[in-house]
């Protein structure tokens, strides 16, 4: 990576091109597909109620994030709450609720497909931020990574700070970011309910 790319924040243009195009990939496979569990009711349950709990989990998670970080993203090197557990907590959580998505689906090779689909490419995008950070806040940004896992969190770092200032426009673009996750649920119990019925041709998916 050149240094003159390295100075400059991440294009997130790209990263949204990324998710596009992953969940074109995945699209045939979440229509067509239906979970062989639909027919064993309680497992199906199961897998749906645990699928809407890591959604829940990930709209809660990305809003506790964006209570830290605000509009400060790429201006300092936030290191409280969720951050002091994980680099990037909101790709953190945006995983999870792909994965809550997958089990909602009812599938777990979904659930492993989708979310290590969005792993990668938020992995990848997070190793790019990274070198804009390590450029621009030196040792300190070296000193946070060596010490904070970058996606997967480790509770044991937690800490934070007795009160939190945040910045209400970026809170109002994230709450448009968790309806889209909030959408999956209902998204979900379509794809059940027309699966279900026959409507259209499915293949047999654990």
């Amino acid at each position: 990576m050149s240094a003159l790319s390295a100075t400059r924040p991440v294009n997130q243009k790209i990263r949204i091109a990324a998710l596009r195009i992953a969940f074109l990939i995945a699209l045939p496979f979440v229509i067509f597909s239906k979970s062989v569990w639909m027919e064993t009711h309680w497992i199906f349950e199961m897998m749906e109620v645990a699928g809407i709990a890591l959604i829940i989990v990930a709209v809660l998670g990305r809003f506790w994030s964006i209570l830290y970080i605000g509009s400060r993203k790429n201006k300092v090197v936030m290191q409280d709450g969720p951050y002091s557990m994980v680099r990037h907590p909101l790709y953190l959580f945006s995983t999870i609720g792909v994965a809550g998505f997958g089990l909602m689906l009812g599938s777990v090779v979904l659930t492993v497909v989708l979310t290590g689909l969005i792993f990668a490419i938020l992995s990848i995008t997070a190793a790019k931020e990274e070198a804009f950070l390590r450029a621009e806040f030196g040792d300190a940004y070296g000193d946070y990574a060596a010490r904070v896992p970058r996606i997967l969190p480790n509770p044991a770092l937690f800490r934070t700070e007795e009160s939190v200032t945040f910045n209400v426009r970026t809170l109002r673009v994230n709450l448009q970011d968790a309806l889209v996750f909030l959408a999956l649920i209902p998204l979900a119990d379509a794809f059940e309910m027309i699966k279900g019925y026959g409507l259209i041709p499915t293949f047999p998916l654990y």
